[in-house]
């Protein structure tokens, strides 16, 4: 890679996670988070199977292409190897899941790619992190308090951990300051309503609120 990935997104802290979104609008969401600031984006495979794993692909390939290093773009809840393997064919950068997946954490790490497994507890956090995960998530975070996140962080603050689930740019600061790395944002960033009523200026606009948010951390730490 040209781009130290991990250092970038240690500095930048976000990533916007898209799921469900159309070939025909995913640039325009694209467009939208890299003029709000952001400079990760994940698009998400449907374990439902409503949206073919060959079309998310195909958009993962579509972002790379008109955005090249300027958004990075990653596949989301990739829970098979076969999607491992569509999603890096199709130029994803990094590879996030909601488990731990041993295989898929070596498999990812083996081509090259930065792995960003999802845990809840301690000992699944330390499992993804050995078998080789760049970031964890902690997903959902949304279900426990700040308290929580600093007891695991005590014994365990030499892993990078994101936030994914409920966070906002109200709350943002708050889970910086409790020790976490940085933050996926999914859809209280990339709301249906505005996709569908083509309103990605809004998209924009508030993606601009969550890059302020951590501007407004950095300046808040001593």
């Amino acid at each position: 890679m040209s781009v130290d990935l991990c250092a970038l997104l240690r500095e930048k802290k976000l990533i916007s996670i898209v799921r469900g979104a159309s070939a025909e609008k995913i640039i325009k969401i694209a467009d939208a988070l890299w003029r709000g600031g952001f400079q990760f984006m994940e698009i998400t495979f449907d374990q439902a199977g409503n949206i073919p794993p060959e079309a998310t692909a195909e958009q993962i390939g579509m972002v790379r292409e008109a955005f090249a290093d300027r958004l990075h773009v990653g596949a989301g809840t990739v829970m098979t190897e076969a999607q491992r393997k569509l999603a890096a064919a199709a130029g994803a950068e990094y590879i996030i899941s909601p488990n731990v997946n041993v295989e898929i954490i070596r498999a990812t790490k083996a081509a090259g790619l930065l792995s960003i497994p999802g845990a809840f507890t301690p000992s699944e956090i330390v499992t993804a992190y050995e078998a080789g995960a760049d970031f964890v998530k902690l997903f959902p975070a949304d279900c426990v308090d700040l308290h929580y996140i600093k007891a695991i962080r005590a014994p365990i603050n030499h892993i990078p951990l994101l936030a994914v689930g409920g966070v906002t740019p109200e709350n943002l600061g708050a889970y910086l300051k409790a020790g976490m790395a940085g933050a996926g944002i999914g859809s209280a960033l990339v709301k249906k309503e505005d996709v569908a009523a083509d309103n990605f200026d809004a998209i924009a606009a508030r993606a601009a609120r969550y890059v302020d948010a951590i501007a407004g951390a950095h300046a808040d730490t001593p």
